[in-house]
């Protein structure tokens, strides 16, 4: 058995200056090392929150290289944690719109894993609308990371209502849930989701989130959040940025599972 893994979101109010998020990502990054996590997982876009959609393409890196992959790998090794970027831009083939990609680096600053989100948010009502597929090319392939200390199933926001995607990921003991999900949305859905998610794959969630009003007008959710695979809220911070943080139990995840074998008892899979 794995032994137990401290864990942290860093929740932001990302703005539109790429060198500012930097900044306040490093100072919450290190405020959730100096308190022992071990894991820390930044939100979805923390690294830039534009004025406009095309915002993204100015900064958008080629994989491997770029200042905002630098920082994370830099950031990892100098806190000698696991760290997930939540998402940033990447160049994709389409040169009107970029890849939402979430990135994994270990603790010597190596990146392990890369996952492009695949369900691309729309909404609308009234004044309020949505449609990320203008600006960004969705992925296509479910990414699972398995690590000597815990294993590692990767979404980001929209993906959260999409169960599907996490039956597919199989056994994990910890799913990441970067989110940037809109005030409207996220306090209608936002825990709901979350904690059927924990419950159904019988695994920890931490969902590292924006939460406040962003240069842009727009408003988000927050409540970053860490809940356990009997889906007990651990751990939440409402909104303005901050950390959340708690331990991963190998030895609660082996209890639910034994107690409650739901994930044995599946008679039904989906076919390729």
């Amino acid at each position: 058995m794995k032994a137990p893994l401290k864990v942290a979101a860093v929740q932001m109010v990302s703005a539109a200056s790429l060198n500012q998020n930097l900044d306040s990502a490093a100072r919450l990054i290190a405020q959730a090392a100096q308190d022992g996590a071990q894991l820390v997982g930044l939100p979805e876009y923390f690294c830039l929150f534009g004025r406009k959609e095309t915002d993204k393409l100015d900064i958008a890196e080629q994989p491997g290289t770029g200042p905002i992959q630098t920082f994370l790998s830099e950031t990892a090794r100098q806190h000698n944690i696991w760290l997930s970027c939540g998402s940033m831009p990447l160049v994709s083939s389409d040169p009107t719109r970029v890849l939402n990609t979430q990135l994994i680096f270990d603790p010597s600053g190596k990146q392990i894993a890369r996952y492009d989100k695949i369900h691309l948010f729309g909404f609308t009502r009234g004044t309020e609308s949505y449609d990320e597929s203008r600006g960004i090319l969705a992925g296509d392939t479910i990414c699972r990371v398995d690590t000597p200390v815990i294993n590692l199933g990767l979404s980001i926001c929209y993906d959260l209502r999409f169960p599907e995607l996490y039956r597919a990921l199989g056994e994990v003991d910890l799913i990441l849930v970067p989110s940037a999900f809109t005030y409207t949305t996220g306090r209608a859905h936002w825990e709901t989701l979350l904690r059927a998610r924990a419950i159904e794959n019988q695994c920890y969630v931490l969902a590292p989130a924006q939460g406040g009003t962003h240069e842009n007008g727009r408003r988000t959710w927050g409540h970053s959040i860490l809940i356990d695979p009997w889906g007990e809220v651990l751990s939440v911070l409402p909104e303005h940025e901050g950390v959340v943080s708690g331990t991963i139990d190998p030895a609660r995840l082996a209890e639910v599972r034994q107690s409650l074998p739901a994930l044995a008892h599946r008679k039904l899979f989906t076919q390729s």
